[in-house]
């Protein structure tokens, strides 16, 4: 007979859910959390998600790494976004490739000194398309996460691809995520995209730490007033709805542009980015 069996206490149903008995049948759940490389301590790794493409979303989140970084604190940038990889454009390192070392690949750090990882820097031509199914881009994050040498980083922020399929579930059962950062824009039918990723975050067991509204307003560079060019903000409408913080509102910004294409991301300072970060680093210490 099985011994797990043989001292099981008597009357047992086996239903460890009602049962408080410490015994050989008890079995906990299966941690899917992948190790992390050997030479780094990544102290709080913050994934940035959206339900849909085109809020955004990169560009949030290098402006808000950026904003970490002068703050003082150290930064990495995981580009968990496979098929669309745009952060090492954004940050000046198109074209570069990453080296390796026995502790494992090192991350290439930008002008601004954040620390950054993504398939383009793997790739010696970084427009040759990468037509992977999903369980190769799934190994693929878990790698970026054990076989990259992070070193001290206080925020790895993931820039996670757009929706709820393999990568986001991979990201949230393989790296130890402290909370999640919502993109939006202000049209209506973003709504209900943001309920998907919050409802999935709920079912992760992960921290919604707050949303953040992309292309919010445009400010008129003559006379200061704000237009909606997208609609009406519906932040607070839906940060209510759903109990958790509205972090920030981001305008549509020219600069923003100049300096992606640019590879400069890290120069720009956008307004309300300032806040963002001290509301984190709050909610986070």
């Amino acid at each position: 007979m099985n011994e797990s069996y043989e001292n099981t206490p008597a009357g047992c149903t086996h239903d460890c859910s009602s049962c408080g008995a410490s015994c050989p049948s008890r079995q906990g759940p299966e941690s899917l959390q992948e190790p992390m490389n050997e030479s780094s301590n990544v102290k709080n790794v913050i994934a940035v998600v959206s339900g849909k493409g085109g809020v955004g979303k990169s560009l949030v989140t290098a402006l808000l790494a950026s904003q970490m970084k002068r703050a003082g604190k150290t930064v990495g940038v995981l580009d968990a976004d496979i098929t669309g990889p745009s952060v090492p454009k954004l940050f000046g390192l198109e074209g570069q490739r990453v080296m390796g070392t026995d502790a494992g690949l090192l991350p290439l750090r930008s002008a601004g000194g954040v620390e950054v990882m993504s398939i383009n820097l793997l790739l010696e031509d970084p427009t040759e398309p990468v037509v992977w199914r999903g369980p190769v881009l799934a190994g693929v994050v878990k790698q970026f996460w054990h076989e990259v040498v992070w070193g001290d980083v206080d925020y790895l922020f993931v820039d996670m691809p757009p929706g709820t399929g393999d990568v986001p579930l991979t990201v949230f059962q393989s790296l130890p995520i402290k909370g999640i950062v919502i993109v939006t824009s202000p049209q209506e039918l973003v709504g209900m995209i943001v309920e998907k990723a919050v409802n999935m975050a709920k079912l992760m067991g992960v921290p919604v730490l707050g949303i953040v509204e992309n292309m919010s307003y445009f400010r008129c560079p003559d006379c200061g007033k704000r237009h909606a060019i997208f609609g009406e903000s519906h932040l607070e409408e839906l940060a209510a709805k759903h109990g958790i913080p509205a972090l920030a509102r981001i305008p549509i910004d020219p600069a923003f542009a100049r300096a992606s294409d640019a590879g400069a991301i890290d120069t720009v300072e956008a307004e309300g980015m300032g806040a963002l970060t001290e509301q984190l680093l709050a909610r986070l210490s």
